[in-house]
C-alpha cells in the first residue's frame, strides 16, 4: 500500500520546482525505484508526489564541443550503461551504474535518484567523486553549479534545497580523457545487492606507461558519504608503477578512510575490503590505461 495524498505531473523542469515551493511535503519522483519503497515503509507517508518522469530535457547524454560530457539526471541506468559516449569516453562509470540493482530497477532507475538520495552504497556515488563531476541544480533561484565533492553533508543528506531539482551531471573532458579506470563492488550476493563496500579508480600514466603521473581513489560505504583518499593520491603521483605502489596504495588508503560496522559488515572486514578492492581497482585500472603492474 502507497500512502501518498497527491499526485502531480510536472510539464517541465520550472512547473516542477514550482509544485515544490509551493508545497513544503512535496517530493521528486522519476523512476520511483526508491521513493516509492521510502513511502511504503511509511518514511514518506502522506507526502505529495512531483513526477519529472520522461520529461524531455532531464532524459539523455550528450557531449559538447569542448567534450564536457553530459548526463541528463532522469537517464536511466541502462541507458547510461549502454550510451555509445558513455563506453568511449567513460567506460568505468558505465559499468558500475550497470551493477545497480536488477534489469528492472536498471530500466527505470536514474543516476539522479541515485546521486540525491545520498547514500554512500549507491554505485555511481564513488565512481562520480573519481570523475571530478559537477552537479547541476535548478529552484527558484535559479541554476547553480555544485562539485560532488560538496554535494554530500552526511548519510543520506546533500546540500539539495527542498525547492531544487538536480536536472544534470556534468563531466568535463579533462577528468576523463587519457584515464583507465575501474569500478569493483563487494557483495555477499552476485548481483542484486547493495555494496558492502564499492570502489572507483582513475589512474593517467606517462607516455611510456611506466608512472602514474595521477590517481584518483574513491570509494562507498567506507565513511557517512562518499570520498576520495585525496592525501594518498598526492603522495603516489610520479611513482613508478609496480606492485609495492599497489601496497603503498592499500596502505594509505587504510589511514583516510572511516567505515563502520553495520548489519552488513563490520569495519574490520570493511577495512580488509579497502586495502583489497583498492589494489585489485588501481591495478585493472592501470590495466586499462595500457600499463603493466607485473613489472
Amino acid at each position: 500500500m502507497f500512502d501518498f495524498d497527491e499526485f502531480y505531473q510536472a510539464i517541465s523542469v520550472q512547473d516542477a520546482v514550482r509544485a515544490l515551493s509551493e508545497d513544503e511535503n512535496a517530493v521528486i519522483i522519476s523512476g520511483g525505484s526508491d521513493v516509492l519503497i521510502q513511502i511504503r515503509e511509511g518514511k514518506l507517508a502522506g507526502c505529495s508526489l512531483v513526477s519529472i518522469h520522461d520529461l524531455p530535457e532531464l532524459v539523455g547524454v550528450e557531449k559538447t564541443t569542448q567534450g564536457e560530457v553530459i548526463i541528463r539526471a532522469a537517464t536511466t541506468f541502462s541507458h547510461i550503461a549502454n550510451d555509445p559516449i558513455m563506453l568511449d569516453a567513460m567506460p568505468m562509470l558505465a559499468y558500475a551504474v550497470d551493477q545497480v540493482g536488477g534489469p528492472q530497477t536498471r530500466n527505470i532507475g536514474t543516476i539522479g535518484g541515485n546521486v540525491c538520495n545520498g547514500v554512500t552504497s549507491a554505485d555511481s556515488a564513488s565512481s562520480l567523486w573519481a570523475l571530478n563531476a559537477t552537479l547541476e541544480l535548478t529552484g527558484k533561484d535559479g541554476t547553480r553549479l555544485v562539485p560532488i565533492r560538496e554535494f554530500y553533508t552526511g548519510p543520506g543528506k546533500t546540500v539539495r534545497r527542498h525547492d531544487e531539482i538536480l536536472v544534470a551531471i556534468r563531466i568535463a573532458k579533462a577528468d576523463y580523457e587519457g584515464f583507465g579506470g575501474c569500478y569493483l563492488k563487494y557483495g555477499k550476493r552476485n548481483a542484486m545487492e547493495i555494496a558492502t563496500l564499492g570502489c572507483a579508480a582513475m589512474v593517467k600514466l606517462s607516455a611510456d606507461k611506466k608512472t602514474l603521473t595521477e590517481l584518483r581513489l574513491a570509494y562507498g560505504v567506507a565513511a557517512p558519504t562518499p570520498m576520495r583518499c585525496v592525501n594518498t593520491e598526492a603522495a603516489v603521483q610520479g611513482a613508478p608503477i609496480n606492485e609495492a605502489l599497489l601496497e603503498r596504495i592499500a596502505e594509505g588508503a587504510l589511514s583516510e578512510v572511516k567505515p563502520r560496522t553495520s548489519w552488513r559488515a563490520s569495519k574490520e572486514f570493511r577495512l580488509q575490503l579497502v586495502c583489497e578492492l583498492g589494489k585489485r581497482a588501481v591495478r585493472q585500472a592501470i590495466i586499462n590505461a595500457g600499463g603493466n603492474t607485473d613489472v
